[in-house]
């Protein structure tokens, strides 16, 4: 224990950073040699100077409740190797908190921060603790009626670009499919962008998808066919969504890319970081981070979305494996998995245990219930434990057979019989779920986790969904600490 909490392990330290240059330039940088004037505060905060090939040394300072991240170098990478290095340092108790100064530092017996980290940490104090602009006390019936009018003209312009896109979708389907890899993907661009000017950037997102798939490969077909589907499920739901249930209605507008019309719940818990990775949007000019959560109190998983540019990791970094007293405001829709995080209660740390898991059967039962609330869910998050992984051997009969008649889903490509799949370990008759690709790198996460089992029992969070279970995170039963597959 240490003044900032329980210290994270050098594992969790490494999950931050933005690309493998940064993980390798980091632990060379975990040492005491090229840090001076390192220390800490009982508020979550670490910082020190660190040796460079210039004559000044950089200024790094971390606030360990983000972690939010500080450094005097060039480097755009957040966070960069001298804030990994300064968090490896403290990781390994090589930074001493209460003397402000490291083996090997040049003494420092102030236990304060120096001038150039209290100014920043004093500056996000005060951003955090400045309240939200609220609404202006002069708004009246005018500005009520300028909203709903503005509204209904968005309504008017989506109605119309849905309208337009089901007129593509018929074509598509009249035409047949074996022409679509020839025609290529410029077609659909255009139709995209025409959703973009009738402000559903929602349909967008998925008509660029759909446009990729023909050069997905073997199967595509049928891909191509499932999502345009999905897709014209959507815009029937959107032109029909007055007369739905308004928790439907509200995932129809999400899915859409409208904002939601109230605010969500409000949930105060202490948020386990399940997993957290980065996709990249089909165009290539938007970086996704999804960082699942669950509460430790109510059990209720989270998803939290963070996006940046090209070249700029966002700015969310949790790593796997903390946890964090937060609250959480859950946006309507959406099968109530998207949430945002608001105000946070202390630095995070490590979780002691792991997660309980449920069984295959109860996983598959969780998602379907979910699909009645978001037809369009990909996949649900689940933890799932104790479960051994096994190769596929009868794979492809239950793809084709029983296992798809009886989750009602002919979705996917055919598994051959060397797909592996997660098994519970207590030799229940559940059937298996095949496994799909893991992390970041699909594949290699799938041998990753044979190779940690040994043939024994683990616990492992991922995502559920139509084409299987593709893990994230596993646990071995003796240890607490998660290893992020992929």
């Amino acid at each position: 224990m240490t003044e900032q909490g329980v210290r994270w392990t050098a594992e969790q330290v490494l999950a931050l950073a933005p690309d493998d240059a940064s993980r390798k330039a980091g632990a060379r940088l975990g040492g005491a040699g090229p840090w001076s004037q390192t220390g800490g505060s009982a508020s979550g905060a670490v910082w020190g100077l660190c040796k460079g090939s210039g004559s000044k040394p950089y200024r790094t300072v971390v606030d360990l409740s983000g972690p939010a991240y500080k450094c005097s170098c060039p480097s755009r990478k957040f966070p960069c190797k001298h804030a990994l290095g300064l968090l490896l340092l403290w990781a390994a108790e090589g930074l001493d908190d209460s003397a402000g100064t490291s083996a090997g530092s040049s003494a420092d017996t102030s236990a304060e921060a120096p001038d150039w980290a209290d100014e920043w940490l004093a500056e996000r104090a005060a951003k955090a603790a400045r309240p939200a602009a609220g609404r202006s006390d002069r708004a009246g019936p005018a500005d009520a009626e300028g909203a709903r009018k503005r509204a209904e003209r968005r309504a008017a312009r989506i109605g119309a670009g849905v309208t337009e896109l089901e007129q593509r979708l018929a074509d598509l389907v009249r035409g047949g499919l074996a022409g679509q890899e020839r025609a290529g993907y410029a077609a659909w661009e255009e139709t995209a962008a025409r959703m973009v000017d009738a402000q559903a950037p929602g349909l967008a997102a998925r008509v660029r998808e759909l446009g990729t798939i023909p050069s997905c490969g073997t199967g595509w077909p049928a891909r191509m066919l499932e999502e345009a589907a999905l897709l014209h499920l959507l815009d029937r739901a959107w032109l029909g969504v007055s007369g739905l249930p308004e928790p439907l209605a509200a995932t129809v507008r999400s899915r859409l890319g409208l904002q939601p019309r109230t605010e969500g719940e409000a949930v105060r818990d202490h948020w386990l970081v399940l997993a957290q990775y980065d996709t990249p949007s089909p165009d290539g000019r938007l970086i996704t981070r999804r960082t699942w959560l669950r509460g430790q109190a109510s059990g209720r998983p989270a998803l939290v979305l963070d996006f940046g540019p090209p070249g700029r990791p966002p700015g969310l970094a949790l790593p796997v494996g903390l946890v964090l007293e937060a609250e959480a405001r859950f946006r309507p829709g959406s099968a109530g998995l998207r949430a945002d995080l608001g105000e946070r209660f202390g630095p995070a740390a490590p979780c002691r245990t792991a997660p309980t898991g449920v069984s295959t059967a109860a996983a598959l039962e969780a998602y379907g219930t979910a699909l009645r609330e978001d037809p369009w869910l990909e996949s649900w998050p689940v933890v799932l434990g104790p479960v051994v992984p096994i190769p596929g051997g009868q794979q492809g009969r239950h793809r084709g057979g029983h296992q798809e008649g009886a989750q009602g889903d002919q979705r996917g490509e055919q598994q051959d019989a060397a797909t592996w799949q997660l098994a519970d370990a207590e030799g229940t008759s559940a059937l298996p779920v095949p496994l799909t690709g893991a992390g970041s790198r699909p594949g290699t996460g799938l041998w990753q986790l044979a190779a940690l089992s040994g043939g024994g029992p683990l616990t492992v969070f991922g995502e559920c969904g139509h084409r299987g279970f593709t893990p994230l995170t596993a646990w071995r039963p003796d240890s607490s600490e998660p290893v992020v597959l992929g």
